[in-house]
């Protein structure tokens, strides 16, 4: 996870180089493009016409009362509270084209503008702005025009007629607000009269008088209540009598004689004689068992008397209970008939009451009616009265603070802020190009583009506005990436015996020349003995490189019968020989691709350690590509964001078709400042480069024709691979 990590940082710090390289490439567009844009935010500046704002401002609330004559009451008509969308309801009341028109008619605008009423609409509505200070109730309302004095008197008609434009409207919602409740007091009224009669006609056929205080009304029917109470009340103590004697009768009926004499004793009943008789006879008997207990026979006078009593109350008390239970019956019965009579008597009361209850709640839901509808009726009146009373006493809700004042200062245009605009725009734009540009752009940008598409390596890196290097000092620091040039040659032929190579190039100017020149000149630098042949039959250029006639060399060899002695010249630089071009022929390819030139590259082979056959543009004419079938490795010069990649494939595969073997490429004219990814392979040079005292001087003379036999051949090219430097 954390290696994932780190390398996802390092992909996102490769794409921020990658972005700032872009930049660092196309600063020129950038620049032309910043510059462009911001002469054009400059000339539209200068050219825009002056305004001049004015500001009025206002402090702006909802209508209310200063004073409040009924302050118990609910809002008035008219009445606003302050609500989220209260300012720019403002903004647009001000803005409104019943406002604006006032200020038109009131200084006549359209006359003064020369437009009809319509077009002066929109300028004025389009110059008039409105604004909240933040924290306050305060509008300012801002007019902009090319006239200080029309901007100032435009600012102040406009808070006038916004001000008018709100008190009419208020005005007018107040009044109609005021007819509305006047029209309701009147239904209120009409309204609270059809109560009163419903009331006074339930009272009429009601009966109802009234005769108290307390606005309590009363009928005979509701005087029933009392006696349907009465007569419950009634009810229900006969019935509660009538169960009592029932429930006695039931039980004297189930007792024998002795327990009904018993239970009768406990009855309090007036005509109870068993009450009394019971205890006596309870005594006697009583006596009578004390008598038997003390031995008295049962013919003793004693006992015979008091046997003779107890019969005596026996028998009264048999009758007692026939005639208790006589009387309990007889009372049954009376309470029965007293029972049904309240009933009767208690349903007719009860009739009574309902009807009076009835009527009773008729009366009090109408008496309800009229006094709330009589209440309202007096709020309404109340309400009416205090709006009339607050229409009279309206604060003003619009009171203009300050002024509106010509302005002595443009506001419009704004130099400054076009201008850091214009150049924020420019550069957003120019960088935007920039990045375009460099997506469209398929030419040759990096190493890694040439080994991708043509899967050779790139034997060296060579800076731009590099100089013939015999013509410089030894100690330039530009000679470095030719020897490095060196080295990878020497390291990438896969023969040691390959000492022949042609540098071609897709078009011209591209530097392939150059190259070979400097390329030579460090070979001979470093005691290899070189032979240049400049094999560019169509526009020859090794010759001024040297300050040397090209009148006779290589056209001249192969057309004629010379020797090789006569064509090839010795450079004022040691180990380092020349063969120019010669005459230009009119078939530059018939006389290159023939036997004679063959044998020229066979035999300069064996004579020099290293042989550089110049060419012309590969992709322009024939002639290179002959060249490179006839000379053992082909060196492709590439110049730095030119040759589209495309166009570089074609290079590659013009060598190949004709049998020739691409050893490498050599990216020129690479412009280290602006491409930092070079300076790896560029920085080092001065750091290494040789010191003034370790080179002697630049080797300088007169040219001379080479012997073919002077020149020895160096072990080093030819197989033993010594380093180079």
């Amino acid at each position: 996870m954390q290696a994932n990590s780190t390398h996802q940082q390092n992909e996102a710090a490769l794409h921020a180089i990658d972005y700032w390289q872009v930049i660092k490439n196309r600063y020129g567009v950038i620049i032309l493009t910043l510059l462009l844009v911001f002469m054009t935010a400059a000339v539209i500046t200068y050219v825009m016409p002056k305004k001049y704002e004015s500001f009025a401002k206002i402090e702006v609330k909802p209508r209310g009362n200063n004073v409040n004559p009924f302050p118990t009451m609910a809002d008035t008509i008219g009445e606003r509270k302050m609500t989220q969308n209260f300012f720019n309801t403002e903004f647009e009341k001000i803005t409104s084209r019943n406002s604006l028109m006032k200020v038109i008619q009131n200084l006549e605008l359209d006359t003064r503008w020369g437009y009809d009423l319509e077009t002066t609409y929109t300028i004025l509505k389009d110059i008039v702005d409105t604004d909240n200070i933040r924290g306050t109730d305060l509008i300012v309302i801002s007019v902009r025009h090319k006239s200080p004095e029309e901007a100032r008197d435009i600012a102040a008609e406009v808070a006038r007629a916004y001000k008018d434009y709100r008190n009419e409207s208020e005005d007018k919602e107040v009044q109609k607000g005021l007819e509305e409740l006047k029209k309701q007091v009147r239904v209120q009224e009409d309204t609270v009269e059809q109560a009163r009669k419903l009331l006074a006609q339930i009272v009429r056929t009601k009966g109802i008088v009234y005769y108290s205080q307390d606005s309590v009304f009363r009928n005979a029917g509701m005087e029933d209540e009392h006696g349907a109470r009465a007569a419950q009340d009634t009810y229900i103590a006969l019935e509660t009598e009538k169960m009592q004697l029932d429930s006695m009768i039931k039980t004297l009926l189930k007792y024998d004689q002795d327990q009904l004499m018993s239970y009768a004793a406990g009855l309090e009943l007036p005509e109870n004689v068993i009450r009394t008789l019971y205890p006596k006879y309870l005594d006697i008997k009583a006596q009578f068992e004390g008598f038997k207990q003390e031995g008295r026979g049962a013919q003793h006078p004693l006992m015979l008397a008091k046997q003779q009593e107890i019969e005596a109350i026996r028998k009264q008390l048999d009758e007692g209970v026939v005639a208790l239970r006589d009387t309990l019956q007889a009372k049954l019965d009376l309470a029965n008939a007293r029972f049904e009579r309240a009933k009767t008597a208690l349903d007719e009361k009860k009739g009574e009451t309902i009807r009076g209850n009835i009527d009773r709640q008729d009366y009090d839901e109408a008496k309800r009616t009229f006094e709330s509808e009589q209440e309202m009726l007096q709020q309404m009146k109340i309400k009416l009265i205090a709006e009339e009373i607050s229409s009279k006493m309206r604060s003003d809700s619009i009171i203009v603070h300050d002024d509106p004042v010509a302005s002595q200062r443009p506001v419009s245009p704004k130099v400054t802020l076009n201008l850091i605009l214009g150049a924020v725009v420019g550069l957003v734009f120019g960088v935007g190009i920039a990045f375009f540009l460099e997506y469209i752009d398929t030419s040759v940008k990096s190493l890694e583009d040439v080994e991708r598409y043509l899967q050779v390596p790139v034997l060296a890196v060579i800076p731009r506005d590099v100089g013939v290097l015999h013509k410089q000092s030894g100690m330039s620091p530009d000679a470095e990436a030719y020897r490095i040039l060196r080295t990878n040659i020497e390291f990438n032929r896969k023969n040691p015996e390959d000492n022949s190579i042609t540098v071609v190039s897709g078009g011209a100017g591209e530097g392939k020349s150059t190259t070979l020149v400097n390329l030579a000149y460090v070979c001979a630098q470093g005691g290899y003995t070189t032979l240049m042949i400049d094999a560019d039959l169509r526009r020859p250029r090794l010759h001024t490189f040297f300050d040397i006639n090209n009148s006779v060399g290589l056209t001249n060899y192969l057309t004629t019968e010379l020797m090789l002695e006569d064509v090839i010249l010795q450079t004022p630089v040691d180990n380092l020989y020349f063969m120019p071009s010669g005459i230009l022929p009119a078939d530059a390819a018939g006389i290159l691709n023939s036997r004679r030139m063959s044998e020229l590259i066979q035999d300069v082979k064996q004579r020099f350690d290293l042989v550089l056959v110049d060419s012309p543009p590969i992709l322009g004419v024939s002639d290179a590509s002959v060249l490179a079938s006839e000379v053992d490795l082909t060196m492709i010069v590439v110049q730095h964001r030119k040759l589209p990649r495309n166009m570089l494939l074609r290079v590659k595969h013009a060598v190949e078709n004709v049998g020739g073997n691409v050893i490498g490429v050599v990216l020129n004219n690479v412009d280290v400042r602006s491409d930092s990814q070079y300076q790896y392979y560029t920085s080092y040079y001065t750091y290494y480069a040789p010191a003034e005292s370790q080179v002697g001087p630049p080797v300088s003379g007169k040219t001379a024709k080479a012997s073919p036999t002077a020149p020895a051949k160096q072990d080093a090219l030819r197989g033993n691979d010594t380093e180079l430097y």
